[in-house]
């Protein structure tokens, strides 16, 4: 297991022993205990997935459809079409999926994309969140709820990820578009954390930041793919790409500032990778929020994230799963209160580039990945 703590003596000591014992009690497992099944290896460059309520699993594919998997997921039973148009160029396309919290009464689906102007707007683009109402096998009254402002010209960087609070509300991780600055400017919502409501207006409780747009929550993130509320809270936990290294989880807290591109434990796409070349010296704090976890000196590029609650790794509940895509792996993050006191690289022998994570009912892993599988990860 690769582990790495922080801190002073002290703190080192009291984490080594903390997961010394949490080992000892079975917190920790070899990847060569788990068992992977590969349920499906036909999909399109699927990105994300959410579990319907009757088993089943709603899988977004990038270039623009959405399909509905047998409970086995093997099958595809449904496509589902005539959702907006997607800019499907670079890292774009259909990208995230969630449920509406009162699915059972009123089946709202939600996800995001990346919209392509029109107009003035044309060759520009920008994440953007809709919703359908799922019935009878189709989407209908499918409305746009939410676009990131401004559109501009780029294929990279659209985020996203889309996760319901218990108040119904609606966090969306939003890229800086590869544009930089604009993850500190409050003007625009590239590279920002927001929070809506379900009809897209903007509730009450965000906030106060001067000059800021009212639906921001935070700002100074980068390209935010993975997204989970720590169970037990209402609190949003986020990974996101750095440049070369610095890829980080972040506990998000209200009004933060998370320091791209002024500060980054990664260096800069060109400068030699090392210490030296960290932007902004790397340390975030005190005029950013430092990063729960990092990778360095390479990037992993996570994708996906979940906090474990299931009954088939009880070991692990609580603790973070995160996909990756250049590192080829799934991450599993060990925890006390805040901070970091363990992590292990999980499944490297698959080789895939892993797009999404998500819990089943069934208490398993399932993972996509960029090759079109979705697989169970199961003991």
């Amino acid at each position: 297991m690769a582990v790495r703590i922080r801190g002073g003596l002290g703190l080192l000591m009291a984490a080594a022993l903390l997961l010394l014992a949490a080992c000892g009690a079975g917190s920790g497992s070899p990847a060569g205990a788990l068992r992977t099944v590969t349920l499906n290896s036909g999909l399109q460059r699927p990105w994300g997935m959410v579990f319907l309520p009757d088993g089943r699993l709603l899988v977004t594919q990038k270039a623009g459809t959405m399909v509905i998997l047998s409970r086995d997921g093997k099958t595809v039973e449904t496509t589902l079409t005539g959702l907006p148009a997607v800019a499907s160029a670079g890292q774009g396309g259909l990208l995230d999926v969630a449920l509406d919290p009162d699915f059972a009464t009123t089946p709202w689906v939600y996800w995001t994309y990346s919209e392509p102007g029109r107009g003035a707007e044309t060759g520009l683009a920008g994440t953007a969140v809709a919703r359908g109402l799922l019935e009878n096998g189709a989407l209908r009254d499918i409305r746009v709820i939410y676009r990131q402002q401004p559109k501009v010209a780029g294929a990279g960087h659209f985020g996203s990820r889309l996760v319901f609070r218990p108040d119904k509300t609606l966090f969306v991780t939003l890229g800086e578009r590869q544009k930089f600055t604009p993850a500190q400017d409050l003007a625009t919502s590239l590279g920002k954390v927001i929070r809506i409501n379900r009809d897209g207006s903007v509730p009450t409780g965000n906030p106060a930041i001067p000059g800021a747009r009212p639906e921001i929550w935070s700002y100074g993130h980068r390209n935010p793919q993975g997204a989970a509320l720590r169970p037990g809270t209402d609190e949003l936990w986020i990974s996101e790409h750095g440049p070369q290294g610095g890829d980080e989880i972040n506990r998000i807290v209200p009004g933060g500032n998370y320091g791209w591109p002024r500060v980054s434990y990664g260096c800069n796409y060109g400068d030699p990778v090392g210490a030296a070349c960290r932007l902004g010296g790397g340390r975030h704090a005190p005029d950013y929020v430092e990063p729960v976890s990092y990778w360095v000196p390479v990037s992993i590029a996570p994708c996906g994230m979940i906090f474990y609650t299931g009954g088939g790794f009880p070991q692990w509940r609580g603790q973070i799963f995160v996909g990756a895509l250049a590192g080829k792996a799934l991450w599993r993050v060990q925890l006390a209160g805040g901070r970091e006191v363990g992590r292990e690289r999980l499944l490297a022998n698959l080789g895939e580039r892993i797009r999404d994570v998500s819990q089943g009912p069934d208490g398993w892993i399932y993972l996509l990945t960029d090759s079109g599988k979705l697989i169970q990860v199961r003991d």
